[in-house]
């Protein structure tokens, strides 16, 4: 009789004595089954919260104001883009858009290279000061944003970057960098240190080093700080309505305020919530076409 036999007719002897090993992957008491239920339960619900308003909005962005009051969860008689032309010609949202993009993208591209480097060097490096810095950084974290906005106005008016959009960068780079070097701290601390002593035996310098071997290894680190930066970035509303009341200097997040408080009870809704759905787009569709990179770097640095 062969192995395999002798373990069949094995198993089958347990089964029927009742001994044999019971599959506890497919197991389910009751207690998991009310925890599973109640999770779905309430994540149903907070998408709805979620996706409902979104889909109101975006159905009245397509409706006039009328007919807006007149059927609010209805959809749109005439399926058209006045209101998006409208928002993006006569309310200014296209430069204020440009501004935006350019603002927040300069901005990210310079906290993510800083932000690695310096997390490169304190988390692999023992310099001194080091930990001093690094506690530094994460003293920054609890900085409250409102606390400093009388500073920075009298600093960016010293250097004559205030109203400006290269002033703008400057101030989001400050308060997203602190951030940026905590999380990636922890990527660059795990990466094996044996990979890095290969590249120095190989000739590779520090610079060389840390472009091409030590950041690649770090790359879903890299996605997930770029994306909530990005949604941090984007939605700024304190910096920018404190920091710059050039109107031709305007991004979206005081284009919306604006809009919304001009007319008083005047407000063109249709053009409003067209406005809103310009805003929101970008950052849905940054997120859709990254949340992989993200869910990567969240489980690879819990299975770390």
């Amino acid at each position: 009789m062969s192995t395999d036999t002798r373990a069949a007719v094995t198993i089958d002897k347990a089964r029927r004595s009742g001994s044999a090993p019971r599959d506890r992957t497919t197991k389910s008491t009751t207690s998991d089954k009310v925890v599973g239920g109640t999770s779905h339960v309430i994540l149903a619900i907070w998408s709805l919260v979620v996706i409902l308003p979104m889909l109101w909005t975006l159905l009245g962005s397509f409706k006039t104001t009328p007919e807006i009051f007149r059927s609010p969860f209805g959809l749109p008689a005439n399926w058209n883009f006045d209101n998006y032309v409208n928002a993006w010609v006569k309310n200014n949202f296209g430069q204020m858009f440009l501004n935006t993009v350019i603002v927040v993208g300069v901005a990210l591209v310079l906290v993510m290279i800083l932000g690695a480097m310096c997390a490169y060097v304190l988390a692999r490096f023992s310099l001194p000061g080091s930990r001093v810095i690094y506690y530094l950084m994460l003293a920054g974290l609890t900085f409250p944003v409102f606390l400093a906005i009388v500073p920075l106005f009298f600093i960016l008016q010293g250097m004559g970057l205030l109203n400006t959009l290269p002033g703008l960068i400057i101030t989001y780079v400050a308060f997203a960098l602190p951030f940026t070097v905590f999380f990636l701290f922890s990527f660059f601390k795990s990466l094996p240190y044996e990979i890095q002593e290969a590249a120095y035996v190989d000739g590779a310098s520090e610079w060389r080093t840390f472009f091409q071997v030590m950041l690649p290894m770090a790359k879903p680190g890299m996605a997930a700080v770029a994306i909530m930066n990005f949604l941090g970035l984007w939605n700024q509303f304190l910096l920018p309505i404190s920091l710059n009341t050039d109107q031709s200097n305007y991004v979206l997040s005081q284009g919306m305020a604006s809009f919304a408080s001009a007319a008083g009870y005047q407000v063109d809704f249709g053009a409003m919530f067209a406005a809103v759905m310009i805003t929101i787009i970008p950052v849905l569709l940054v997120y859709v076409l990254f949340q992989r990179q993200l869910q990567g770097s969240v489980s690879q640095g819990t299975s770390k």
